[in-house]
């Protein structure tokens, strides 16, 4: 076996072109776009590179010169210096059902991130952000995956668990058949806050993308901004956020509760767009792009995908949950054009909002899980600490720790 490192456009394309062997077979199988991947290793498109972070990304080659496999590494600059120990990254893994191949991998990932002073390794993760490339599918197989979620074969987790990996937390994605009517604790509860004459709950159709960044953020910053390790987000932020879904956004299910004219708590959704990018064959290229705007505008929806729930802290508890739960079941579903929606991953370190989604009358979708090791195995194991949890039982490591867009509550 030969590994190379990806730094030309034919071991990069090789890079992209391995996932063609592993999943020949494979229907339900959606690649990641080329495109996406790209940017993130593209020192001059993802920031971390420039706040200190590095990454790097290898090829394996057969003795026939058949590529079989792929992995990368990288340190994120904030992971890398928080805490008592430094904790690199691996992702990006595929491989053949071959466990040489998969240990000549892992050990390439394990001896770089050593060699630049890191003391364990979490994966498969992304370098960035969590809403995308996070973890290893462990349960269902059989369904299409979720636009940005990761998807591989079964055998993968023996890999990873032979290897010496350790469960560090589950991400948990749930689906719900939206005609089932809203469950009636979620109905008690709107009533709590409906009765109000100022409240309300509208969707952002007819509104500028500058104010619905403004509404989001003051929604973030309020819900979350508050609690320790998290950064109050500013205006660029939102804005970068609301441009980046500018040409999938679908209005109607971007929901909004406002107390007068205060935004107070957010469901918002975006199509499923794995079931457009089905049609690209994971390059968003010019052609690519006609394809995707084609089915985009004409193809027949079925789910979207809920991306961030979160409610102000001040009114948390009385009501405006429920009431974003059921204008979803009064409004979104009788206008035909989605019957499922699937939530983003939730860490099952956050009891909460699991319970909101458990009365939420959904079913567990499918089951990712983000592992860690240690190098030095005289280091102990802790898991992720629960969230609400006392702060002297969260290591340090994890204290400033993000979690997932959906799993802020």
């Amino acid at each position: 076996m030969q590994l190379l490192t990806v730094r030309d456009k034919k071991t990069e394309n090789d890079f992209f072109n391995v996932c063609k062997l592993i999943y020949a077979s494979d229907k339900n199988y959606i690649p990641h776009l080329r495109q996406d991947i790209e940017k993130i290793f593209d020192p001059a498109k993802n920031k971390l590179f420039r706040q200190g972070g590095d990454a790097v990304r290898w090829i394996l080659h057969d003795a026939e010169g058949k590529t079989i496999g792929r992995v990368a590494a990288f340190i994120h600059p904030k992971t890398s210096k928080t805490g008592a120990y430094k904790l690199g990254g691996m992702g990006f893994f595929e491989c053949i059902n071959n466990q040489q191949a998969a240990t000549t991998l892992l050990d390439t990932c394990k001896s770089w991130l050593i060699e630049k002073g890191m003391d364990g390794m979490d994966g498969p993760i992304n370098f960035g952000e969590k809403d995308n490339f996070w973890g290893l599918l462990t349960e269902n197989f059989t369904s299409m995956p979720s636009y940005g979620m990761n998807y591989n074969p079964s055998y993968y987790q023996h890999f990873f668990e032979d290897y010496g990996f350790k469960l560090y937390f589950k991400q948990l994605v749930f689906w719900r058949d939206l005609t089932v009517p809203a469950q009636e604790i979620f109905v008690k509860k709107a009533g709590m806050v409906s009765t109000d004459p100022a409240f309300r709950v509208i969707n952002m159709q007819g509104v500028k993308n500058e104010k619905i960044a403004e509404y989001f953020l003051e929604v973030y910053n309020s819900a979350w901004g508050v609690h320790e390790g998290f950064k109050k987000m500013r205006i660029e932020q939102a804005r970068n956020i609301i441009k980046a879904m500018k040409v999938i956004m679908d209005r109607d299910i971007l929901l909004f509760a406002f107390m007068g004219e205060k935004p107070i708590g957010f469901y918002l959704s975006i199509p499923e767009l794995n079931e457009f990018f089905k049609h690209v064959n994971g390059n968003l290229n010019w052609w690519g792009k006609i394809k995707f705007l084609y089915h985009l505008k004409f193809s027949k929806r079925k789910t979207m995908l809920g991306i961030v729930f979160g409610v102000s802290k001040e009114y948390q508890g009385r009501g405006v949950e429920g009431a974003l739960i059921k204008h979803c079941g009064d409004h979104v579903v009788p206008m035909g054009r989605y019957s499922e929606t699937i939530l983003t991953w939730i860490g099952d370190f956050n009891p909460r909002m699991l319970k909101v989604i458990e009365n939420l009358g959904t079913e567990l979708h499918r089951t990712l899980v983000t592992y860690r090791m240690y190098f030095n195995n005289e280091i102990p194991f802790e898991r992720h600490p629960i969230i609400g949890g006392k702060k002297k039982d969260q290591p340090a490591e994890n204290q400033s720790e993000s979690p997932n867009a959906f799993e802020k509550d």
